[in-house]
């Protein structure tokens, strides 16, 4: 029970600071400085105002000094990033599987919400996917004796980056280039066959939710509905459940 309170206020803490990448890498500002301040009147925010969450409800989502509204978006952040590293914590407990997949995870949300936002995948994020998993596949190189694989990541990254710069150039736009990079380091983590059903599942439940959102009017033809978030959801799926898709695929041919 302790594990788990602490693995949830992790959570919440990390889920404050992808706040702050979610709303100053789209402007090209510092994520050190200047501190956490008010972007309404420009006041620097004092550490009692940065709780995660409970600052939020205290505060009644205002500002302490001008009374603006703070959006409903930063409690939500935390709170998500919480839930997820809880759900990795039951299914993971505390290895180093988990604090790879929680950190990954935290960069993954950030790079989801950015680009529901504004249509844009930051390289940063997508270079911090990559030296992760060089880390991650190191430690564990040195922990357990488990062979890096190194040759099924680059395959898979090779695999993304081919199959999305041609869906790139077929589409003539359609798919934006934040896209090939993510697609890319996501095929790095999954290596090249579970990449593949992570991009056919990414796909289809990007054709499902569009059409959604097409047939209630949410969107329209010549509106952009970004993939980032597709994608990772295609990866989760992949990981976790990738392996029995590719076993029940060849027994149903077998």
């Amino acid at each position: 029970m302790l594990k788990g309170l602490i693995v949830f206020a992790y959570g919440l803490v990390i889920g404050s600071f992808l706040n702050v990448l979610i709303y100053r890498l789209p402007r090209s500002e510092s994520i050190a400085f200047p501190s956490s301040h008010c972007p309404e009147c420009g006041n620097s925010l004092k550490w009692y105002d940065n709780i995660p969450v409970v600052s939020f409800v205290i505060l009644k989502g205002k500002c302490r000094y001008c009374g603006g509204r703070i959006s409903a978006q930063y409690p939500l952040i935390e709170l998500a990033n919480a839930v997820f590293y809880i759900l990795l914590y039951i299914e993971l407990n505390l290895s180093a599987e988990f604090i790879f997949l929680a950190l990954l995870t935290s960069i993954l949300l950030a790079i989801a919400i950015i680009d529901i936002k504004e249509q844009l995948i930051p390289d940063s994020l997508v270079i911090s996917i990559l030296v992760l998993t060089i880390i991650y596949r190191v430690t564990i190189y040195l922990l357990y004796g488990t062979q890096f694989g190194l040759m099924n990541n680059i395959l898979g990254a090779l695999l993304g980056l081919l199959l999305f710069v041609v869906i790139v150039l077929v589409s003539r736009g359609g798919m934006g280039g934040g896209d090939v990079t993510l697609v890319t380091a996501l095929g790095f983590v999954l290596g090249w066959k579970n990449l593949l059903v992570s991009i056919m599942l990414s796909f289809i439940i990007g054709a499902i939710v569009s059409l959604i959102l097409l047939g209630t009017g949410k969107k329209t033809r010549k509106d952009p509905i970004p993939f980032g978030p597709f994608l990772i959801i295609g990866f989760y799926l992949s990981y976790f459940f990738g392996n029995e898709i590719i076993r029940s695929y060849y027994e149903r041919l077998l």
